[in-house]
């Protein structure tokens, strides 16, 4: 692999992640509402319900996704109420709901001003991009593409296709690292870019600098 012109980062799971396992959230939040589930329970309703293919459009998330969000409370908590919904809404726009991954800022501005373009290509609804306002993250990346925005979803290309259109780049020229194996590596390879598996071929984000920024040690791009 040339060293890329582009960079391009999944968000939750890599450059952000909840703040607490999404199972305590939604019991101390639906305790309230009578839920009477214990945590385990909670976690395995979630990922089930995650699971579940979404008819009622293309995408998941379409505009502020609390539709979809409204049907994945419910299957999770056995409860369905627009103000748990709400409650749970707003939790998760909130930045403190959310941590950033260890040396985050500080790799992403080294491998900036290494001259590489940085984007966001993520499968979220529209609070991404004001969340990544409140946590300063926003003004480290050249664009952000949200899956809610341009109405499609990782793995499909045309997600990759204008992260790479919006940085003015060939996908060949582009890397994507994101922590799941069909959303972002297989959907970034069909697009034509470079992938990394998250946790698997880079680890870290001080890992992801030393790897993008050296680019005389060749056998870290094989």
């Amino acid at each position: 692999m040339p060293r890329p012109k582009g960079l391009l980062l999944d968000a939750a799971g890599t450059l952000i992640s909840p703040s607490e396992p999404a199972a305590e959230v939604y019991l101390r939040f639906a305790g309230r509402y009578g839920c009477k589930l214990s945590e385990a329970e909670v976690l395995a309703n979630f990922r089930r319900a995650f699971n579940k293919p979404w008819t009622k459009s293309l995408t998941r998330y379409v505009g502020d996704g609390r539709e979809f969000w409204d049907f994945i409370i419910a299957e999770t908590t056995g409860i369905q109420d627009k103000q748990l919904l709400e409650e749970l809404y707003a939790y998760y726009k909130q930045p403190g709901a959310w941590h950033i991954t260890e040396g985050a800022p500080y790799a992403l501005q080294l491998i900036r001003q290494s001259g590489m373009k940085l984007a966001v290509v993520s499968n979220f609804d529209t609070r991404l991009r004001p969340l990544l306002e409140a946590l300063e993250l926003a003004p480290l990346f050249d664009t952000i593409v949200v899956s809610a925005e341009v109405c499609a979803e990782k793995p499909n290309p045309l997600v990759f296709e204008t992260a790479c259109q919006q940085l003015d780049i060939e996908p060949a020229e582009a890397l994507h690292v994101g922590d799941d194996r069909r959303n972002d590596v297989s959907g970034a390879r069909d697009a034509g870019c470079y992938a990394w598996l998250w946790g698997v071929d880079v680890k870290s984000f001080s890992e992801l600098a030393a790897k993008l920024i050296v680019p005389e040690r060749t056998s870290l791009y094989e």
